[in-house]
């Protein structure tokens, strides 16, 4: 009965903040509600395994949205991609360092807050690896929405000497999308995504779990072709990372919420600053117009960036396949990095 209760109560919250247009408005949702009825209760409970089912989908989710043609540009890309890499790790890591001294947080969940991958991932991957996931899902809620919403008009207000890109030539925005509605490919996608995360959280490396689904799915699209995972699943995994951080949520975690506002404005100026010089130095570098460079550097997500570069006047296409590859090797390589310097 608890475990329905704290269900329902996480549709509920995730649903309203999602008709509302708040980015990441499923898990957010979904967190808040089932922390209130926690707290006010006593009677949330999730098990372990939801977490698991959470992280299986989102790694496979991440994996059906990219294309096998992205996969095919990414040795065309590597150049423009490991300075970004590069440039986020280093911000990641320093950010991190600073919001460990500034703030209650321990070093391995501070360096999980600045990390630039996903609203939806990096919370799971959080209370996977033992870190504060709350307060991670918290400020990485303030950084995406921060980078959809605010960091795109700072870019065109600092770059509004630059001409706009010749429409007659600008391609609407493309977002990898799944392939069409396919049953079998669907299940094949499940079975390859749980199969490949129960291998990943046996072998004990940190968000293995996740990791592993996503590359499994991965390999499985280079292999078949195709993958296909509905929408439907991505939000119920975020419905269940949502309502698991929920349950995990003490009093005393609310009342540290007020330490949380120098670790957002960190991360916020940290993160706008690279996006400034590593927008500059992709510009110089690879010949990127100024305007395209800057939004490949914000750490937002890719199907949001397409929609922004199309606003913005800028052929969004390499600015969505650089953001694939971000999001993807973000998630599988810094909190490998993180755990080795967290317990160095």
């Amino acid at each position: 009965m608890n475990l329905l209760l704290t269900f329902i109560a996480a549709i509920a919250g995730g649903l309203i903040l999602f008709r509302l247009k708040i980015p990441g408005g499923m898990m957010v949702g979904a967190i808040l509600l089932v922390t209130i009825l926690s707290l006010s209760t006593g009677r949330a409970y999730m098990p372990g395994e939801a977490k698991v089912i959470a992280q299986c989908l989102a790694g496979a989710f991440i994996a059906c949205s990219v294309s096998r043609e992205d996969l095919k540009r990414l040795p065309h890309l590597w150049k423009p991609l490991l300075v970004l890499l590069t440039s986020l790790l280093f911000v990641n890591l320093l950010i991190g360092g600073l919001i460990c001294r500034c703030s209650p947080l321990d070093l391995l969940s501070s360096m999980l807050c600045a990390v630039p991958g996903g609203m939806s991932d990096v919370p799971i991957i959080a209370a996977d690896m033992g870190a504060d996931a709350g307060k991670v899902a918290i400020l990485q809620f303030i950084r995406m929405s921060t980078g959809i919403g605010l960091f795109p008009s700072m870019i065109l207000l600092f770059t509004k000497n630059q001409s706009a890109a010749d429409k007659e030539h600008m391609q609407a925005a493309r977002i990898s999308k799944a392939e069409a509605h396919d049953t079998a490919c669907f299940i094949v996608t499940l079975i390859a995504a749980f199969i490949c995360g129960i291998i990943g959280k046996k072998s004990g490396i940190p968000a293995g779990t996740l990791m592993f689904s996503m590359l499994g799915v991965i390999v499985l699209k280079l292999l078949w072709g195709k993958s296909y995972l509905p929408l439907w699943a991505k939000r119920l995994a975020q419905l269940l990372s949502g309502a698991y951080i929920g349950c995990g949520i003490a009093k005393t975690d609310v009342i540290e919420l007020r330490y949380l506002i120098l670790p957002a404005l960190l991360i916020l100026g940290g993160y706008f600053l690279n996006s400034m010089l590593t927008g500059q130095l992709l510009h110089r570098l690879f010949g990127y117009d100024l305007r395209t460079a800057m939004l490949i550097a914000t750490p937002a997500g890719a199907s949001d960036m397409a929609l922004i570069s199309s606003d913005l006047g800028i052929d969004g296409k390499e600015v969505v396949e650089l953001q694939i590859a971000r999001m993807v090797l973000v998630i599988a390589l810094f909190p490998q990095i993180i755990v080795f310097i967290a317990n160095a």
